[in-house]
């Protein structure tokens, strides 16, 4: 049995949690995030409190009622303190702009790449060179921030390409002329 399943979700004041069969909606100040989970979880809305509790007793429920009581306190999260992804763009030439809700890369090929950044989501270009993601969506603003990665990932020689802030690149040494 899960031991995270079995704590409550405490709502926050600010924040609305609508249950409808296995669909959770959740909306705040930040954003609206909904997501639909599997039938063998049941999701109760009592007292600013979310409770999950498997429908049934086999191993699947079990793993599954502690992941959804995990994703909804991330749903939480979201909507009251939003999520941040930052990476930052090394190389020479390499630079984003926003154009409205397109993000506009030059990694060092022969065309732009453009972007389209999808609703709920928030980007911020500054430098040219560092990007930050923003959204109540945790899943997505993750996804985005890798997507926007994987165009031209840290190549290990130079360093160059598009990396989280933070992230260690190991570095190779190059060929020798003997």
């Amino acid at each position: 049995m899960s031991r995270i399943g079995k704590q409550p979700v405490l709502i926050p004041d600010k924040v609305k949690v609508t249950v409808t069969d296995t669909t959770v909606l959740v909306e705040g100040p930040k954003g609206k995030v909904s997501k639909l989970f599997a039938p063998v979880v049941k999701i109760t809305v009592a007292d600013q409190k979310v409770t999950v509790a498997p429908t049934e007793q086999s191993r699947f429920a079990n793993a599954m009622y502690g992941t959804a009581r995990s994703i909804i306190a991330g749903m939480v999260k979201g909507v009251t303190e939003g999520y941040v992804k930052d990476l930052e763009i090394q190389g020479v030439g390499f630079k984003a702009n926003l154009k409205g809700s397109q993000l506009d890369l030059a990694l060092g090929y022969s065309h732009p790449i453009l972007m389209d950044i999808p609703a709920g989501i928030k980007v911020t270009v500054t430098d040219q060179t560092k990007l930050k993601v923003e959204g109540a969506d945790k899943q997505l603003v993750g996804a985005i921030a890798t997507e926007i990665r994987s165009y031209y990932p840290p190549e290990p020689y130079k360093g160059k390409g598009v990396r989280f802030v933070g992230e260690r690149v190991r570095r190779k040494e190059g060929k020798t002329v003997a």
